[in-house]
């Protein structure tokens, strides 16, 4: 077992002084003085430390993505440490551009591995194109019968990378995940990839106007992409719809005008935005591609997790947004939406996957996933089979 005393905690709430103890990989215990004999629990004295869960990274190429270049363009996958570093307990696996090098049995064997080495795994089914190749014949069966496929994607649209397809196409993936989601008793949500395309949000916008589905049913990506999509993207979110903020980045692409996600969730909330409607999301292992003006690649580089909690630390630091506030984005918001509920709280019962942070600038010091030491007072103390 693991004694954590003194926490400043954030559950993600502010809730002051506690103990924490943890045991089989779940928070046993939270009370203001619990006592128990060193022969039974590790004791980690985190006075001084705020103590916040385990972060959720919902749209990481565990497996690697990228290709848009050729095949030395293609992108490595999620190594254990990145994570650890990041604060990341909990990932989401996705396919990209490519779902012909890169498979669903592949996907779903590297979320297997990273499960052994220490972390929390799910994946999406499918790629940017559609029809989606799944592994089982149908979306619904993958949800119904794979444990760890939560959703569909990532589907892309607006984007010249996309497979183009028609609204007809689009609204039966969301009519098969919101199937297989209710068989299931999963999120069954489908994460949508958005480019630069002038259509925007328009498909999302027509499976609520259209049909019987919900904007629930939908978790779009990349919106503080360019101004004209975030716009979309406030209007979509004080509708009732999710929206997700990429923090990966290169300074061409905020020179552009990508809006850095920090200073975009301050502006939601000022727009009157839900704070429970939007997640933060790296892109991680997944390429940043650099085209010029002609649509030709000139240069392309990796995501990484560890920019997750770097957004959340600069949305407290540079826009003066609160700890628990900025926090929601990477630990609530994406369990409840994503239906992990043993995720992205802190309270007797759920998953024992903890964060200890410097308190003035906020730096990532200790990671707990299922209740195992992943680093401690800034040592990493995991590392990948390879690593």
């Amino acid at each position: 077992m693991l004694l954590i005393k003194n926490a400043d905690l954030y559950s993600p709430e502010a809730g002051g002084r506690c103990d924490l103890l943890l045991g089989g990989g779940k928070i046993l215990r939270m009370e203001p003085d619990i006592r128990i004999s060193r022969k039974y629990a590790e004791v980690i004295d985190a006075r001084n430390l705020k103590v916040v869960p385990g972060f959720i990274d919902a749209h990481v190429h565990i497996m690697g993505g990228g290709g848009e270049g050729g095949f030395a363009t293609r992108t490595p996958g999620l190594p254990l440490t990145d994570a650890i570093l990041g604060g990341v307990t909990t990932v989401v696996g996705c396919l990209g551009t490519d779902g012909y090098t890169r498979t669903m049995a592949g996907l779903l064997a590297k979320a297997k591995g990273l499960e052994e080495e220490g972390l929390s795994t799910y994946v999406y089914s499918g790629s940017y194109g559609l029809p989606l190749r799944t592994l089982l014949p149908t979306l619904e069966e993958d949800l119904l019968f794979i444990d760890k496929v939560i959703g569909a994607g990532e589907v892309a649209l607006s984007d010249h990378r996309s497979s183009q397809p028609g609204f007809e196409a689009f609204a039966q993936v969301v009519a098969m995940a919101r199937r297989g989601g209710m068989l299931s008793g999963k999120a069954g949500i489908v994460n949508v990839h958005l480019g630069d395309g002038e259509r925007g949000l328009d498909f999302l916008r027509r499976v609520v106007a259209e049909t019987e589905l919900p904007p629930t049913q939908m978790l779009p990506t990349h919106i503080n992409r360019n101004p004209r999509l975030f716009e979309e993207g406030i209007a979509y979110a004080k509708a009732g719809g999710f929206v997700d903020f990429t923090t990966s980045t290169l300074a061409s692409y905020l020179a552009e005008g990508e809006i850095p996600c920090g200073r975009a969730l301050r502006l939601m909330l000022e727009a009157g935005v839900d704070p429970g409607q939007i997640t933060f999301t790296s892109d991680g292992q997944g390429s940043l591609p650099d085209w010029d003006h002609s649509g030709r690649l000139q240069a392309i580089s990796v995501g990484r997790v560890t920019s997750l909690f770097a957004a959340v630390r600069q949305a407290v630091q540079e826009e003066g947004l609160s700890l628990e506030t900025a926090l929601r984005v990477i630990t609530s918001n994406p369990a409840r939406i994503l239906k992990l509920k043993a995720k992205g709280r802190l309270a007797p019962g759920l998953d024992a996957d903890l964060v200890l942070l410097e308190p003035k600038n906020l730096e990532v010091r200790t990671v707990i996933a299922k209740g195992r030491l992943l680093m401690k007072a800034g040592k990493v103390l995991a590392k990948g089979m390879f690593e």
